[in-house]
């Protein structure tokens, strides 16, 4: 199906919150594999916007990471001073404000002053209760959220890779979701969308977790002026998953290309091990060698996290 596809850019987008391990290592491989059989252009995009957690080191290592195992892309930082000069979020602000402000001209948000651990002590999953959906605080003020409305929410579709257009609706735990913070800065949900909007993608490649996410996004971008989000294809794929069966973290440093590398293990090794941690039969030496590998591009059908 992939052959008779063609789609402009997507994106390599990794968060510097840690070092990268093998399972980004996977995306990023499932992305370039897209990416070459679709005559997509493939952009580097580092969503840095958490200051709190961002770190210099992390980003080096995604360049780092990159370079070491021979991962392509064509647009976009090469590295860490490029990065932090001209494609920082920092540096799209502007746009991202921008969309907040017509969203609390005219859209439907409402400002929420709980807690984590507020919401958490009266739900028993993570979905947002309302507790402030009809309080009526004032959007300037201090120290609190701004959350979207999604009450009157109706069925999205969204085209997605291989199966084509799926029709769906918000999953619980995206029921009224965040798209401003508290200390004023836009939310992950907003920035993607703009992001995506800013830089011409059409293909986006993200793991099946993030399949909340997508119909949140899409929810999100009919809130905003007319725009092409909804003709963006999505591809869902499985993930990697340790010994226990969760997925690899960067927070918890899970097989950080980082700490193999620093083992001696040269990129035919990390590549190999990759290929045995998945359990194909030929061993890859590098990424065109897995990917012709991965059945189906480790397609995950959607619902398995909803």
């Amino acid at each position: 199906m992939a052959g008779e596809l063609h789609f402009n850019r997507t994106r390599i987008a990794p968060t510097p919150s840690g070092f990268l391990h093998l399972g980004n290592v996977l995306s990023f491989v499932i992305t370039v594999a897209w990416a070459r059989k679709t005559g997509a252009s493939i952009l580097l995009r580092i969503d840095d916007l958490d200051r709190e957690r961002y770190q210099p080191r992390y980003v080096q290592d995604i360049f780092d990471t990159l370079y070491f195992l021979e991962l392509p892309w064509d647009e976009g930082p090469r590295d860490l001073t490029d990065f932090e000069q001209h494609y920082s979020q920092v540096h799209r602000l502007p746009l991202y404000q921008e969309a907040l402000q017509v969203l609390g001209n005219h859209g439907p948000v409402y400002t929420c002053t709980c807690s984590r651990s507020t919401i958490h002590g009266v739900t028993t999953n993570s979905a947002y209760p309302g507790t402030c959906r009809n309080k009526y605080y004032p959007l300037d003020t201090a120290q609190a959220n701004w959350r979207l409305y999604t009450g009157d929410s109706k069925p999205l579709e969204i085209r997605t890779l291989p199966q084509g257009t799926m029709t769906t609706t918000l999953p619980p735990s995206m029921e009224d979701f965040v798209v401003r913070k508290k200390d004023g800065m836009p939310a992950y949900q907003l920035t993607s969308i703009v992001d995506d909007l800013h830089f011409g993608v059409d293909l986006i490649v993200r793991g099946a977790d993030l399949w909340p996410c997508t119909i949140a996004q899409h929810y999100l971008a009919s809130q905003l002026p007319a725009n092409s989000f909804h003709q963006t294809a999505f591809f869902h794929h499985a993930l990697l998953t340790n010994a226990a069966g969760a997925k690899l973290s960067k927070s918890a440093g899970d097989t950080s290309i980082q700490s193999l590398r620093k083992g001696h293990n040269n990129s035919s090794a990390i590549y190999g091990l990759l290929s045995r941690t998945l359990g194909l039969q030929e061993q890859a030496h590098n990424w065109e060698t897995l990917a012709e590998q991965l059945p189906d591009m480790l397609h995950q059908p959607h619902g398995i996290n909803e």
